[in-house]
């Protein structure tokens, strides 16, 4: 550390803290970044994961979808997004008879015949077809909006059709999927992108099940999910080297113990611990990249426990010697490519989360499976022909099903157990008999409920987004007065703003919250 005050002060060293430190830095700001892992990039990294592999997983965030092209313009990110050959595939067992629905990138007329074929009628893809014309439409209002001061709420209705406002925006969701939908797979697949990370039913009348799905769908006005190549600890990588050009400094292995803050002009100061001991800086202003519950108590306050943000997936990463074979027929390259659906059918959907509601691991475990090399190979290194890697994202997994040290480990092989199964019975080739073995013979499997993912990243409760999602503009009585709360940063201590994924428009790797902090601190000189 080459000086005791500062412009700004970085809590948290995620991918969205450096992004804000890029854009003070590159304006000429002073900024010292401060993240208490030995590492850059918080959930946005790339991680060997298996002794006697070189590949390289994107350990926790996996997809790309969210991060402007205003972001990578302006900080000259050299980051590649790789668009997957399919969207999604669905297996699902018709009596004996096990087959598939398929959805192509871009679609295409085999995801007609697969409609056709799933669904026994051309009635439920005209309705898919119309249903996201009808949301690309409110992407394409929306998406621009995201690095602009919030939008009033108002303006952006009076842009969007009222039905499709109404169904995404006003209404619980489950009343769209039901009305628009005949089809149990169908309604399905279109309600996971409301669940993913977010534990609700789809007819929550919070609707954070909406927001979630909102956010799923607007990136970049297309909502098309990419895979970074070269793995996530490239964009992470990118990012951080355009915080160095700007002057950054970086300091990892720093522990925040402490914030304070005051009004807008008198400043703040941080303390961390390192292995040198206790430092504390002077700032104008601090950027908390760290989760708000976190926050609190690092500004002297006890955050009540009934706040703590709840995690709800199961995150499990393999490495397996080849893509297994489906029962349905399709080819593992196809199937594997895109978001495969498991156990996720509407009413398992609802049933499950029924289950997990009422304290039981669900007994079909709902999830996702994507397998990343097949569209960057890259990341698998010096491998034996044939290796893939294959990532699943288990729905319905609140942290507060693994709550209790006594049955934790118990409840974690359950939930594993039933997740592998929800896989497996679409499988010739079940997955034990693929998947890759490290030098002591030890199968390549890695699994995280909540709690791990707490205590790896500081994410209070596992919670993904650092806790629930929020509509990426203002309510119509907002007050809109100062820079933070224009940008959707504001906490209730004017020198201290919220830029990671606890910002209004934060979640999901974005570098939104770094971006909207940045260009708070900016009006405010």
């Amino acid at each position: 550390m080459a000086q005791k005050t500062y412009d700004v002060v970085v809590a948290g060293g995620g991918h969205n803290g450096l992004t804000a430190a890029a854009y003070l830095s590159r304006a000429g700001l002073s900024v010292l970044v401060l993240e208490r892992l030995d590492h850059v990039g918080g959930a946005a990294i790339s991680a060997q994961a298996f002794a006697g592999f070189p590949t390289r997983l994107s350990r926790y965030s996996y997809l790309v979808s969210l991060v402007p092209e205003q972001i990578r313009t302006d900080l000259g990110l050299d980051i590649e997004l790789g668009s997957r050959q399919t969207a999604s595939y669905s297996p699902f067992l018709n009596g004996s008879k096990a087959t598939g629905l398929l959805v192509e990138t871009p679609e295409g007329e085999a995801t007609a015949a697969s409609f056709r074929a799933a669904t026994g009628g051309d009635e439920e893809y005209a309705a898919w077809q119309s249903f996201y014309d009808e949301v690309a439409d409110l992407a394409q209002v929306v998406a621009p909006t995201l690095t602009d001061p919030l939008p009033i709420g108002s303006t952006l209705r009076s842009q969007v059709d009222p039905t499709v406002w109404r169904d995404v925006v006003e209404r619980p969701l489950g009343e769209a999927i039901e009305r628009r939908f005949g089809n149990d797979l169908v309604r399905g697949v279109v309600a996971t992108d409301a669940l993913i990370g977010t534990f609700a039913g789809l007819n929550e009348p919070s609707l954070i099940q909406n927001r979630c799905f909102l956010y799923h769908l607007i990136g970049n006005g297309t909502g098309e999910w990419r895979v970074p190549v070269g793995g996530m600890g490239a964009v992470t990588g990118a990012i951080t080297k355009a915080a160095y050009a700007g002057g950054a400094e970086v300091l990892t292995g720093a522990t925040v113990t402490s914030i304070r803050g005051g009004a807008v002009g008198e400043g703040a100061e941080v303390t961390w611990s390192d292995a040198d001991g206790s430092h504390t800086v002077a700032a104008d202003h601090v950027l908390s990249g760290l989760a708000p519950y976190v926050l609190d108590g690092l500004l002297g306050r006890t955050p009540e426990p009934a706040t703590k943000p709840v995690g709800a997936q199961l995150k499990i990463n393999m490495l397996l010697e080849r893509l297994p074979r489906l029962r349905s027929g399709e080819d593992p390259r196809v199937a594997f490519a895109g978001t495969l659906h498991l156990g996720e059918t509407y009413s398992q959907l609802e049933k499950a989360y029924a289950e997990a509601a009422a304290g039981s691991v669900p007994t079909e475990m709902p999830g996702e499976v994507y397998c990343h090399s097949l569209t960057d190979p890259s990341i698998l290194g010096d491998v034996p022909a044939g290796t893939q890697t294959l990532t699943y994202f288990g729905l319905h997994a609140p942290a507060t099903l693994f709550e209790d040290p006594a049955t934790r480990e118990e409840r974690k092989a359950q939930a594993v157990e039933r997740a592998v199964a929800s896989l497996d019975q679409h499988l010739l080739d079940p997955i034990a008999s693929v998947v890759a073995r490290d030098p002591e013979g030890k199968p390549c499997i890695e699994a995280k409920i909540p709690q791990e993912i707490e205590a790896d990243l500081a994410m209070p409760g596992g919670h993904i987004f650092h806790g629930d999602l929020a509509w990426p503009w203002a309510p119509d009585d907002a007050d809109l007065s100062t820079p933070a709360t224009r940008w959707g940063v504001a906490t209730d201590i004017g020198t201290v703003l919220l830029c990671g994924s606890g910002a209004r428009r934060g979640g999901a790797v974005s570098g939104l919250g770094g971006h909207n902090a940045a260009q708070a601190v900016l009006e405010l000189r």
